[in-house]
C-alpha cells in the first residue's frame, strides 16, 4: 500500500531529523533549476485543477549553498500542498529574492487558506487542519513538520502567512 509506505518514509525522515542525525550535505547548486524541474513534475496535477505555476525572479541563476536532496523535499512538499489545497483556476507563485546573505523564497498560492487559530500549529507533527479533507487528499500530516526541520537544520528561518479563502504564503531563507 503506497500511502502506508509514504507514511513510514515520512516517519523515518522525521525521526532522523529529530534525533539530529540529519547530516546535511551542503553543496552549491541552482535553486532556480530545481524549482523548474519540480514544476515540470507537477504539471499534470496542476493542470487537472487548471492551476498556473510560475516563478518570479529576475536573474538566470540562484546559486544556493544547501543540501539539494533535502531542499528538494521541502519544495516538493510545499508545492504539492499548494496544488492539493488550491482552488480550480488558481495559481502558485514561487518568489525568489536575493538578499545580502541569503535568498528569500516564498511559495504563495490563492488556495483555501488556513484559519488563524490553526496557523501556529501547522508545523506540528500529525496536525491536520481539516481531519476529513486531508484523509481523502492523502498525505501523512508530517510534511510541514519535516519542512520546518530541514530549513532549521540549515540554520535558516521559515514562516507562514495565511488567510481563509485567500491563500497561503510560506517563506523561508536559504544561504548562498
Amino acid at each position: 500500500n503506497n500511502s502506508l509506505k509514504n507514511y513510514i518514509e515520512d516517519l523515518d525522515a522525521l525521526a532522523k531529523l529529530e534525533s539530529e542525525e540529519l547530516a546535511l550535505e551542503s553543496t552549491r547548486w541552482d535553486f532556480l533549476d530545481l524549482t523548474k524541474e519540480i514544476f515540470d513534475a507537477f504539471e499534470i496535477k496542476a493542470s487537472e485543477k487548471n492551476i498556473t505555476l510560475s516563478i518570479n525572479y529576475s536573474q538566470d541563476t540562484a546559486i544556493v549553498l544547501a543540501d539539494k536532496e533535502k531542499i528538494n523535499q521541502v519544495l516538493l512538499n510545499l508545492i504539492s500542498n499548494s496544488i492539493k489545497y488550491g482552488k480550480d483556476d488558481g495559481w502558485v507563485i514561487i518568489n525568489i529574492e536575493k538578499k545580502e546573505k541569503c535568498f528569500r523564497v516564498s511559495v504563495k498560492d490563492n488556495g483555501i487558506g488556513i484559519a488563524p487559530e490553526n496557523i501556529s500549529r501547522v508545523f506540528e507533527r500529525f496536525y491536520r487542519v481539516d481531519k476529513g479533507r486531508s484523509r481523502s487528499q492523502g498525505g501523512t500530516g508530517l510534511g510541514l513538520a519535516i519542512v520546518k526541520h530541514i530549513i532549521e537544520a540549515h540554520n535558516e528561518k521559515i514562516e507562514i502567512q495565511s488567510e481563509t479563502e485567500k491563500g497561503t504564503t510560506i517563506t523561508f531563507t536559504l544561504p548562498h
